[in-house]
């Protein structure tokens, strides 16, 4: 059983981390199984939060408009996450935004980690649900629904009460689920929407009259040009029935 890790939680705008974002950041250092620090806070996406994650995570828009940049945030968070491995609950999940996140700007983020649902899965398949919250329930332990560093400190909390529980069998079986293993998210790095597409997309917001939930200014190449293409393929060249005229090409 690991004693040292950083468990993690992220709450984001949606579950793509293609194209959505992350608002909030937990981490909790777990060091020879004592805590040992916190990194957490929110982050300005660059999307609007919905209704449904407001709903889900009690965040709203105006608690994000003021909150740091991803440039300040995830520098902060891979430098104190550091040489660890890291523990979540679906760990692919949150590793997935932090390395996309990471990546587009030029860091490096290779990591190991644990997977507490995973175990869960293995270990408890009679139970009706393996979500945080209900395992929480189950085990008794306390905690604030969908909030980053919340979240983080109850995924260490259901770690140990596994642990407890499952890791001689496991150990006995050969399994390994409580030690890290190399997670694998492979992305590239995302260049910032260039000034002709920024220029095309605006274009077209305009002339739909559309309402967006996303900072144009803050887009990368493949997201300007995923939005452009869902306007065009719901509107096309026309407004209010009438040919609009060519748009500037994009690069």
């Amino acid at each position: 059983m690991t004693t040292s890790y950083v468990s993690v939680d992220l709450e984001t705008t949606g579950l793509d981390p293609k194209i959505d974002s992350i608002i909030e950041i937990g981490a909790v250092k777990i060091e020879n199984g004592v805590e040992t620090g916190v990194c957490s806070g929110f982050v300005k996406p660059c999307r609007r939060i919905s209704e449904r994650i407001t709903e889900l995570t009690g965040i709203r828009q105006e608690d994000v408009a003021c909150a740091p940049e991803p440039e300040e945030m995830i520098p902060k968070l891979l430098a104190f996450i550091g040489d660890l491995p890291i523990l979540g609950h679906s760990v692919l999940f949150d590793y997935s935004f932090i390395k996309r996140a990471a990546v587009n700007r030029k860091l490096e983020f290779e990591k190991t980690g644990i997977d507490t649902l995973r175990i869960a899965r293995r270990y408890l398949p009679e139970l009706k649900s393996r979500s945080l919250p209900y395992l929480c329930a189950y085990y008794g332990i306390e905690y604030q629904a969908h909030r980053a560093e919340a979240d983080a400190r109850a995924t260490h909390r259901l770690y140990l009460k596994l642990s407890e529980r499952f890791l001689a069998e496991d150990e006995e079986a050969g399994m390994h689920s409580f030690e890290p293993s190399r997670l694998i998210y492979k992305v590239k790095r995302e260049s910032p929407a260039t000034a002709h597409q920024k220029e095309r997309l605006y274009q077209l917001i305009e002339r739909h009259k559309l309402q967006i939930d996303y900072d144009v200014e803050r887009l990368t190449r493949n997201q300007a040009s995923r939005y452009m293409d869902q306007i065009l393929s719901e509107y096309g060249g026309y407004a209010d029935g009438k040919r609009t005229g060519e748009l500037p090409p994009y690069e």
